[in-house]
């Protein structure tokens, strides 16, 4: 096999380990770039394993912009919440493998919390299954320290994580139906669907209005969408669609792409939402929701 053919074969990984560490799609490609720019070098002594090699180069790439981003975030204009990967169904072959194991939006939400190298340790461990050998040689540190970064992250994404695992034909069931109730401002329906204590967390980047920090409780976020629908009526539509490997939601607003919308669930009601609304974070996603017009969806009222 050849080095092109070696690194093509590995970019998804490289891709997928860079966007959760990164949460945008633009530098994890500028990431993995860099790291094939590194392997094709002439000049690169030989390896032994170049999986290995680029698993730490692409790592250590993530955690030095990732602590650059964490100081330009600090001035973001209210809440941040990663660039959503958009896919149009189970079926589209676009980005399939890509989307079938990313994080959901709401842990990626969650891992924020975490320092640069916590969150490094803590993926490479729990969700690409690194042994503590590994992650010391990707890291620098020693197996007790990753050790003890892998547990201080668990902890605090165990604090605040979704702590259901619900089926995915029942999320998409409820989503369902929150999508009908939404699309015709059922106040009733809305209020049935919702936890009394769910969250609202939206990101519009000082684009766009959004909200400054999360908003809670039931009557409340369902007042929201029933005034979102009294506001837009005809021109307001929803399409279901996968939002990073997960069911979720695209609103469209007059026949443009106005939000892309995440959810957790208990399987019974909606407890959280996450709304991308920065037209920046949008733009990727119009690349897989153009075939998806509002006079083709079902979602109108």
């Amino acid at each position: 096999m050849s080095e092109i053919e070696a690194f093509s074969a590995l970019r998804p990984r490289l891709f997928s380990i860079a966007y959760r560490m990164l949460g945008v799609r633009a530098d994890a490609e500028d990431v993995v770039q860099d790291a094939w720019l590194r392997w094709s070098d002439p000049a690169r002594p030989a390896v032994q394993s170049g999986e290995a090699w680029l698993v730490s180069v692409v790592t250590r790439l993530s955690i030095d912009r990732l602590r650059a981003a964490k100081l330009q975030r600090a001035h973001y204009v209210g809440e941040w919440l990663p660039e959503p990967l958009v896919g149009v169904d189970e079926h589209t072959p676009e980005d399939a493998a890509i989307l079938a194991s990313e994080l959901s939006v709401a842990l990626m939400w969650v891992l924020e919390r975490l320092a640069p190298e916590e969150r490094a340790a803590f993926l490479l461990r729990q969700a690409f299954e690194q042994d503590y050998g590994e992650l010391a040689a990707v890291l620098g540190k020693s197996e007790a320290a990753c050790r003890q970064l892998v547990h201080r992250a668990g902890e605090r994404i165990r604090q605040d994580a979704p702590r259901f695992q619900v089926r995915r034909d029942a999320h998409r069931s409820l989503l369902e139906r929150f999508r009908l109730a939404a699309s015709r401002g059922d106040m009733a329906a809305l209020r049935e669907l919702l936890a009394e204590d769910v969250a609202i967390v939206a990101d519009g980047g000082g684009k766009v209005a959004s909200f400054m920090k999360v908003l809670r409780g039931g009557h409340r976020i369902a007042n929201l969408y029933k005034a979102v629908f009294l506001r837009n009526g005809p021109k307001l539509a929803y399409r279901m669609a996968l939002v990073n490997g997960e069911p979720g939601l695209l609103r469209y607003i007059d026949g443009q792409l106005e939000s892309v919308q995440a959810f957790v669930s208990d399987g019974e009601r909606i407890t959280a939402i996450y709304a991308m609304r920065n037209p920046d974070k949008l733009a990727t996603a119009l690349q897989y929701a153009s075939t998806l017009t509002p006079s083709s969806s079902t979602a109108s009222p």
